[in-house]
């Protein structure tokens, strides 16, 4: 049985991989969004069709007004109707204090991570609310533990999206629930994931897990349930939440 039509941004790896397999598991066909690393995104997408679901690697750039109207046109045109979107495509950049960046790398990270997003949400919206006659669906918005804690001397600018991210979906979650559109985030901690690498500091989960009252960082796959819990019919009284997966952190 079906579930429906699933946009995952950032598809290729990471937070999106583990959760655009799992939803392929529990039925939904799936686009596997991705920016530059078309091969990892393909591999996704064919390990889901290997597995017997549907699935396609659709380029789009989330920043990008056009890319964004032309994945969903597309995704609805070779999948079918859009149900879910997992907004997970982010940028981090290299480790550093705030006054040691430029305008350039504030505003690429709000562009990615902020506006994508937006823009994301905004077409599927347009194609979900039952008052523009969709059927619903539900929407999850990756956010990150650093919206709390700020990532100071490292991250601030990635911590400030996230945290406008976390409004964000409050806002739009109420704006949409008389629409049958659900709203909700995930608050990643120290996940094991490619990103940190962007970063400049691959091992850094490693570093900092000793901060975690579980004593380990977590797995994407952890992350990828709370995801599909939330898409999911047993979430459907939740909406306009965020759900930590931090090892309570």
């Amino acid at each position: 049985m079906s579930s429906g039509v699933l946009i995952v941004t950032g598809g290729g790896r990471g937070i999106g991989a583990a959760t655009a397999k799992l939803a392929a598991q529990r039925g939904y066909s799936v686009c596997v969004n991705y920016l530059r690393d078309r091969e990892a995104a393909e591999r996704v997408a064919l390990e889901i069709r290997e597995g017997g679901g549907s699935a396609a690697a659709i380029q789009a750039d989330v920043s990008s007004e056009a890319d964004v109207v032309a994945l969903f046109e597309r995704a609805e045109s070779e999948l079918g109707a859009i149900t879910a979107l997992v907004n997970n495509a982010a940028t981090l950049e290299t480790q550093m204090r705030l006054d040691h960046m430029d305008a350039a790398r504030m505003q690429r990270m709000f562009a990615v991570n902020v506006v994508g997003p937006m823009l994301c949400s905004r077409e599927a919206v347009r194609r979900m609310s039952q008052g523009r006659g969709g059927k619903g669906g539900a929407i999850v918005n990756v956010s990150s533990r650093a919206s709390i804690f700020g990532s100071p001397g490292e991250y601030v600018d990635y911590a400030a999206s996230k945290g406008a991210v976390d409004t964000f979906t409050v806002g739009l979650a109420k704006e949409v629930a008389t629409e049958g559109i659900r709203v909700n985030g995930v608050r990643p901690g120290f996940i094991y994931t490619e990103m940190h690498a962007k970063g400049g500091e691959p091992g850094r989960v490693d570093r900092v897990k000793s901060r975690v009252p579980m004593q380990r960082g977590g797995r994407a796959e952890e992350v990828a349930a709370a995801i599909l819990w939330l898409l999911s019919e047993e979430a459907a009284y939740v909406t306009g939440s965020i759900l930590d997966v931090s090892g309570g952190m």
